[in-house]
């Protein structure tokens, strides 16, 4: 299923205000729905500046009372919209788990975590990742697709990657524990985690400075550890870029067979090229060629 589409989901009921709302909510090739969503993402930029605005020390001192106000309206707005998502679903867990579920929680809850964790209402911040539907409703999924691609290369190649991350964290661990022998406390090496810090931002060629070896033997450890990162830090580019070009292979090889009809009636998608009816509910599906 591709990272950035709904779950499919299906209608709490046939009739009444619940499948009215549910191709409301849900559905964007109506002109309702794609109003709904067009106002739906206003109200998300305007809450994200908001909180940008807040963020302010000036503008916080003038303006604190009517900021505060605008947030919980935001907030209390966006909580009835995520439960009338729920209310109008079958399964409404079924879209509470999936991502776009998870985005529309994470929304909506550091407002009312911060009654009792003050600062957290800046994490409301999360709020543009909602953005995220403009990919649907302005029918850019080709551009999901192809992030569906790239993620998938990266799933793929996730064995391969975590053998490297745990590579470089032992060699990390290696050096760390060598360069507080060698160097010690007096020269800032105060413990083993604070060499291994050295120790990655060493092996990444960043160099802050602000731990540094005053011993030859340490600028000799120096000197190997810079040279190993230089060796190693294009490995995962490599493995990534091989997975990527296998999955584009594969991608272009299926695109011929692709159906992309979705049912009107239940939505599901991914029928066969030659079918005529819905293998869910029935319902007849637009001609292959419409």
């Amino acid at each position: 299923m591709p990272l950035l589409m709904d779950p499919q989901l299906q209608p709490a009921a046939e009739t009444g205000w619940r499948r009215r709302w549910f191709d409301i909510v849900f559905r964007h090739d109506t002109r309702r729905s794609r109003g709904f969503d067009l106002l739906l993402i206003g109200a998300i930029l305007v809450s994200v500046l908001v909180i940008m605005f807040d963020s302010v020390a000036r503008i916080h001192a003038r303006h604190a009372g009517w900021l505060y106000l605008l947030e919980w309206g935001f907030t209390l707005l966006f909580t009835a919209e995520y439960a009338l998502r729920l209310a109008v679903l079958r399964n409404p867990w079924r879209y509470a788990i999936s991502l776009w579920g998870l985005v529309d929680l994470a929304s909506i809850l550091p407002t009312y975590l911060s009654l009792v964790l003050p600062g957290s209402q800046s994490l409301l911040a999360l709020r543009i990742l909602r953005m995220l539907r403009l990919f649907r409703i302005l029918k850019l999924t080709n551009y999901v697709e192809e992030g569906g691609v790239l993620m998938g290369a990266l799933w793929r190649s996730r064995r391969k990657i975590f053998v490297f991350v745990c590579a470089v964290l032992t060699i990390t661990v290696i050096f760390g524990a060598l360069m507080y022998v060698v160097e010690g406390p007096e020269h800032g090496f105060a413990s083993i985690p604070t060499s291994m810090y050295w120790a990655v931002v060493t092996m990444a060629t960043v160099g802050f400075g602000d731990i540094a070896p005053q011993t030859t033997l340490g600028r000799f450890l120096t000197s190997l550890l810079i040279l190993i990162g230089y060796s190693i830090i294009a490995v995962p580019t490599g493995i990534y870029t091989a997975e990527l070009a296998s999955s584009l292979r594969e991608a272009s090889s299926d695109t011929r067979h692709l159906d992309r009809r979705g049912c009107g009636q239940c939505g599901l998608e991914g029928h066969d090229p030659a079918a005529h009816y819905c293998r869910h509910c029935g319902t007849a599906l637009p001609s292959a060629t419409g």
